[in-house]
């Protein structure tokens, strides 16, 4: 029987984070995206920033096993990245890009049960668990009463939702998103911030990179990056994280706590 991501990831965690990435560096075309990036993600929320150019979606795609590393290490539950056969790995790292790859014929509920493939391959059919987890996906990516509509009849924020919840219904201990809230409304995004922290809180190590630096902000933990350098991680909540933010960003933000929430905003005079 195929482990939860809460007994997998406990299994593990007396040894190593869920990811641990060291030393990454990666380089595209004559472009250093990444040097020398050391960072490791325990359960719970971590949010990726930086400007643009930073290596963001870089990083994410090179935790996922989707980018070749120049140097560094990967290590998924203790084990080296590479050690993993193709499915068992796809099957404990669930994956959301920000190019959707499915065809516009498939109904909602069949692009959802493509997050089952790793657990079923090819041709067997789905078990009445199967068919739960992603019953389960469907109602957390609000995208449940419309699950027989075909993929090309929907909006570009319905789209985002049902590739989310295709990534939920991998059931994997690692989940990875790149822009996670593309086309998303403001509900949406709420909603997407609630079932994150739901789903960290059960024992998911959650990264997602982020544009929008007050979502980010709410996430437990924040990794900054700029010009393919880690530049901080710590708590969101940490002020000296706060100080290298305004930083990076060319002092073009200010942070204040607003209630209970750290909160970015625009700073007009530099």
């Amino acid at each position: 029987m195929t482990p939860t991501p809460i007994a997998e990831i406990a299994a593990a965690a007396d040894t190593a984070p869920a990811l641990q990435a060291d030393a990454l560096s990666v380089s595209l075309g004559r472009t250093r995206a990444l040097a020398d990036v050391s960072v490791g993600f325990t359960p719970g929320w971590t949010a990726i920033v930086g400007p643009n150019g930073a290596g963001k979606s870089t990083l994410l795609r090179t935790l996922a096993g989707l980018q070749t590393a120049d140097a560094g290490e990967l290590r998924l539950l203790g084990r080296p990245l590479q050690a993993w056969p193709d499915r068992a790995r796809a099957a404990r790292i669930a994956w959301l890009g920000q190019q959707g790859d499915t065809t516009g014929e498939l109904t909602v509920r069949e692009v959802v049960h493509l997050g089952r493939l790793p657990h079923l391959g090819l041709f067997a059919a789905p078990t009445a668990r199967d068919e739960a987890v992603v019953d389960a996906a469907l109602h957390d990516a609000e995208c449940a009463a419309w699950q027989d509509r075909r993929l090309h009849e929907l909006s570009g924020g319905e789209r985002q939702r049902v590739l989310l919840a295709r990534a939920l219904a991998v059931d994997a201990p690692v989940l990875l998103l790149d822009e996670p809230t593309t086309h998303l409304d403001p509900p949406h995004q709420v909603a997407l911030v609630m079932l994150l922290r739901r789903r960290a809180a059960a024992g998911v190590a959650v990264v997602s990179v982020l544009h929008d630096l007050a979502l980010a902000l709410l996430a437990d933990r924040v990794v900054v990056l700029e010009q393919g350098r880690l530049r901080a991680t710590g708590r969101s909540d940490d002020p000296a994280l706060h100080a290298v933010l305004i930083a990076v960003f060319g002092g073009a933000i200010r942070i204040e706590r607003i209630g209970e929430r750290w909160v970015p905003i625009a700073s007009l005079a530099r």
